[in-house]
């Protein structure tokens, strides 16, 4: 190599523009540069300009090739070589050539700002700035979520900082056609760094080698495209800092080392109509607003599906959105509606899929097997414990399957232990489970979850139960599982999965319609309903469950989930229309000759009877439930029995009898060791002394049922201990008092996830604040409650809306209390 002439670039550019006669500005406007441009080349602010910006100076400026040659080493900082080789045909600016071959950048590209920023952060070169690593950057994702969109945009944001070029490849990993081997995508890269085919070794560690050489010195940035996984794009970075990579896989790239992280997820609601806006034109949005949101959610919000979608759209301009709305509402076509062939959803998920099927791994080829049976089940997500009862496989292995799934992002892991499919992903599952598996064994599936799902419960309602007649019924013994290791973790663990398992129950009762499996749910639900008083999900639970049961022969789960379909109907205030439910619940006991169902029976006709003054009828089904028993020695039904009557006495006025009976009732749950049923009685006795304006005794009663709420961690009962003592303090008129308690009591329902106490919580408060002067937070308060209750609890919602109404009206307001407050 030779001796650089000693000219600075600035040095040449001003001699070379001299001798060609021309300004800064005429330079410029010839070469295609701005003014500035120009200007900073000749300061010599930038030394190292972009090479089109070179070859345009060269051909503008007339150099011949010993001038061209100098001043592109020059620009790249370069020595020349001794002696050049005779290029007479070809111009001197490609003598080195300058790859340039980035896709190019969409649009309409949408959203995704952080993910930009966050590849920018890694790979942006300021001007001078040395670099001591070699950047790069994993852009991961399901198939159609963007990845190759936003790094091809990502990519054009970088063109200052990597001035020797830029290269793309498509590795292929996962399609179309086979992947690019190792060897062929070397080959690939050096021959577009001008490496003669001739001179690339076969050897694949040989050509890695030579391509960092070619990459050496230079500022390249590789964009490795659909990569299969780490192992696909290690050989083909480059070696020594200057030079960067992006590389878009839809596998996991944990392993690449030293590479920055960047996961796609879908689009927000917001950005996918705005996506679909781009395609097809904002008037026909405006046109339809809600078509093009609902739209946006059947897309799965994936910008493949809404640009097929919004091409499809674009190509017919006379038709509505909503009739696509309308093809897309069907599952089973939704895939064919967003495209059939090659480039369609379907094809692009399968692609994912193929690849576990073909792969050499038996666990990939396990994990493509799965998808079917895991896509099968209703619900938002997807438990390993669930998942492996759905595959009949050991926990272990269904966990291995679910994460070498979510390495391909066929499904996303959202917590430990629990994963997603994509809505899209879901609907192509269930394509493979209608063209590859059996009814019978789809069913059987679906059994295991049901017998898994009723294991649990019976597990959580020995916990929270611990006497309950129901557990004696299980014929799915209770299944212990890490999680319930207490009555606390049982909660908290159906907390998380009871919006999955009604779905799921919801779904069984079509498919595996006449099941015993589904009467036995519903009743060992009951422990998980009762204490965290899911009234809405029990009633549910409840519709057809005992006409499935009585036609199965099951009297005793038909006659308990008789008396327990009544429970919701008393606990939103319609005692009246419960004593029918009751009425029966107890025929059948009698029927079947279950004196402890008579019993439980009798003690809930004693509560329903009395809020709706049929003292005589309470009082002889009171004194039934005691003597029956008293009978059979059961010491937690004589406690029930007990209280039962304490809020009968309470109500006719015999004071000293009702305390008689709530103190022994107490008195039999402590004795038991219970203390649900500690806190139970109190809190009923609270209430009763509340209801006869017995305000200290109420407020006695109540800081002990507290207590033993804030003891066992239970934020279900201090929620209702705080709306008690709201009742207790408003009642007598105190109202700044009640208006704390009622806000503390909001606070739990929220924490314990209490929408109906939350919302008869707001709807107090509201009363309370209306009496008190306050009519502005009174009016938000009662709109709060209706929006709360609706739905949820008709009464108690209609009650917010008749307050609501009043309030608006402007009418006087004076606070009275009434018993369905609670």
């Amino acid at each position: 190599m030779g001796q650089l002439t000693g000219e600075s670039l600035s040095d040449l550019l001003r001699k070379y523009r001299g001798r060609a006669g021309l300004t800064q500005a005429a330079l410029a406007a010839k070469a295609g540069l701005s003014d500035q441009a120009i200007s900073v080349l000749e300061r010599g602010t930038r030394t190292r300009p972009r090479i089109d910006t070179v070859r345009a100076l060269i051909k503008v400026l007339r150099l011949d090739k010993a001038e061209a040659d100098e001043f592109l080493a020059v620009a790249r900082g370069k020595s020349l070589p001794a002696e050049a080789p005779d290029q007479e045909d070809a111009p001197a600016a490609e003598a080195l050539p300058m790859p340039w071959q980035l896709p190019p950048a969409v649009s309409d590209f949408t959203g995704r700002t952080a993910q930009i920023e966050a590849i920018l952060d890694v790979l942006r070169v300021a001007e001078g700035t040395a670099t001591t690593t070699v950047g790069l950057v994993a852009v991961t994702g399901m198939g159609g979520i963007g990845k190759t969109t936003l790094a091809v945009q990502a990519a054009h944001k970088l063109v200052d900082s990597y001035p020797d070029g830029h290269l793309y490849l498509n590795l292929r990993g996962y399609g179309p056609g086979k992947p690019v081997s190792v060897a062929d995508a070397l080959r690939q890269l050096l021959r577009s760094l001008g490496t003669e085919p001739q001179l690339i070794p076969d050897d694949v560690e040989e050509a890695a080698g030579l391509l960092r050489s070619q990459l050496a010195g230079r500022r390249v940035l590789l964009f490795l495209d659909n990569a299969a996984d780490a192992a696909h794009v290690v050989p083909l970075l480059p070696g020594n800092p200057g030079s960067a990579a992006i590389i878009t896989s839809r596998g996991s790239l944990a392993h690449l080392p030293g590479a920055r992280q960047v996961r796609l997820d879908a689009l927000s609601q917001s950005e996918s109509v705005e996506l679909l806006s781009g395609v097809i034109g904002q008037s026909r949005i405006a046109a339809e607003p809600a078509a093009a949101e609902a739209l946006a959610s059947f897309t799965g919000r994936l910008p493949l599906a809404v640009r097929l979608i919004g091409g499809r759209l674009a190509a017919r301009p006379s038709w509505p959105i909503q009739h696509l709305v309308e093809l897309l509402e069907d599952e089973d076509r939704r895939l064919d509606t967003l495209g059939s062939d090659e480039t369609g959803v379907r094809a692009n998920i399968a692609s994912s899929v193929d690849f576990l099927r073909t792969s050499e791994r038996s666990l990939d080829r396990e994990a493509a097997r799965a998808l079917p049976l895991l896509s099968i089940p209703d619900g938002a997500d997807l438990l390993t414990s669930v998942a492996a009862h759905l595959l009949d496989v050991p926990t272990r292995k269904a966990n291995a399957i679910l994460e070498r799934l979510a390495d391909l992002n066929l499904m996303e892991p959202i917590a430990p232990e629990r994963y997603r499919f994509h809505d899209l992903i879901r609907a192509y599952g269930r394509e493979l489970a209608d063209e590859t598996l059996t009814i019978s064994a789809t069913n059987a599936a679906l059994e295991r979850l049901l017998r898994f799902y009723i294991g649990c419960a019976w597990q959580c309602q020995t916990l929270t139960h611990t006497s309950s007649p129901r557990i004696a019924l299980a014929s799915v013994p209770p299944l212990r599982i890490p999680q319930m290791a207490s009555r606390h973790s049982a909660l908290q663990w159906f907390d998380a999965e009871q919006r999955n398992l009604m779905d799921r129950f919801a779904q069984a009762t079509t498919v595996l319609a006449g099941s015993t499996l589904l009467p036995e749910l519903a009743l060992a639900m009951f422990g998980y309903h009762e204490s965290r008083r899911r009234w809405m999900e029990m009633e549910e639970m409840s519709r057809g469950a005992v006409e499935l049961a009585t036609k199965l022969d099951l009297p005793l789960v038909a006659a308990w989930l008789q008396h327990d379909r009544a429970i919701p109907t008393v606990e939103n205030g319609r005692l009246e229309a419960a004593v029918p439910d009751l009425s029966k619940a107890l025929r059948m006991f009698q029927e079947a000759g279950d004196l402890t169902g008579q019993s439980r029976c009798c003690s809930s006709l004693t509560y329903a009877l009395s809020g709706v003054d049929r003292i005589d009828e309470a009082l002889e089904f009171g004194k039934l439930s005691l003597e029956l028993s008293e009978k059979i020695g059961d010491l937690v039904l004589e406690g029930v029995a007990h209280t039962a009557l304490g809020v009968l006495y309470n109500r006719v006025g015999d004071h000293a009898q009702a305390d008689l009976n709530f103190d022994r009732g107490i008195e039999l749950a402590q004795q038991v060791g219970d203390s649900r049923s500690v806190y139970k009685r109190n809190a009923n006795a609270a209430f009763s002394h509340l209801v006869a304006g017995r305000w200290e005794d109420a407020r006695k009663y109540n800081l002990e049922a507290d207590r033993v709420a804030e003891e066992t961690g239970d934020d279900v009962n201090r929620t209702e201990s705080y709306q008690t003592r709201t009742l207790i303090f408003a009642a007598q008129g105190k109202y700044a008092e009640a208006i704390q308690e009622a806000e503390m009591g909001i606070h739990f329902a929220r924490r314990s996830a209490d929408s109906i106490r939350e919302g008869r919580l707001y709807l107090e408060l509201a009363r309370i604040q209306a009496a008190a002067g306050d009519r502005t937070a009174a009016i938000a308060n009662a709109a709060q409650a209706v929006s709360k209750l609706a739905r949820i609890s008709p009464v108690h919602e209609q009650f917010a809306r008749q307050l609501l109404d009043q309030l608006r009206r402007g009418d006087p307001y004076i606070y009275s209390f009434t018993d369905h407050a609670i």
